[in-house]
């Protein structure tokens, strides 16, 4: 229902299949063995999760990332998202569906320079579903593009919205 979107954002990554990357896998099964006792403080349990994490993740950005998503319920540390649905389904995370009909709209494409999820090859898909798309990189990050160059991220963001 393209009429019900007025702009799209898409952040480092294509309208296209992406091969499931061995390291997602590795890193949703190094959160899954994270143990933490209960009745730690919240910096206490961030720095065991980290400490944890640090062999398989060794990014300390990436680490830091993915422990945005460990929160305290209820006196014990859990991950806000569903690990086992991710791990029983990252094919599927990793595909893009076939589309047939493009999006009329204004699309901004925007990725880190760093990361490989757009590439050149994927510009034909892009201009074919979303014939007004800009892409975008930003030097020098990743793919967690809005933490690794926060302000270069909000300042390209704003510049493709419409102004206020």
């Amino acid at each position: 229902q393209p009429d019900l979107v007025e702009r799209l954002i898409s952040v480092d990554i294509s309208p296209v299949s992406t091969t499931p990357v061995s390291e997602f896998s590795a890193y949703v099964s190094a959160m899954k063995s994270v143990k933490i006792p209960d009745g730690l403080s919240r910096s206490a349990a961030r720095q065991l999760a980290d400490d944890q994490l640090r062999p398989v993740v060794q990014l300390p950005q990436l680490r830091q990332f993915l422990l945005t998503n460990l929160v305290e319920m209820e006196g014990r540390y859990v991950w806000r998202v569903n690990l086992e649905a991710i791990s029983n389904h990252l094919a599927d995370i990793m595909n893009f569906p076939v589309f047939h009909k493009p999006y009329p709209g204004p699309a901004l494409f925007l990725g880190g320079s760093n990361s490989p999820y757009i590439s050149s090859k994927d510009y034909p898909e892009i201009q074919r579903l979303f014939p007004k798309a800009d892409v975008q990189y930003i030097e020098g990050a990743g793919h967690i593009v809005h933490q690794d160059k926060f302000e270069e991220f909000i300042a390209a963001v704003l510049n493709f919205l419409p102004p206020p």
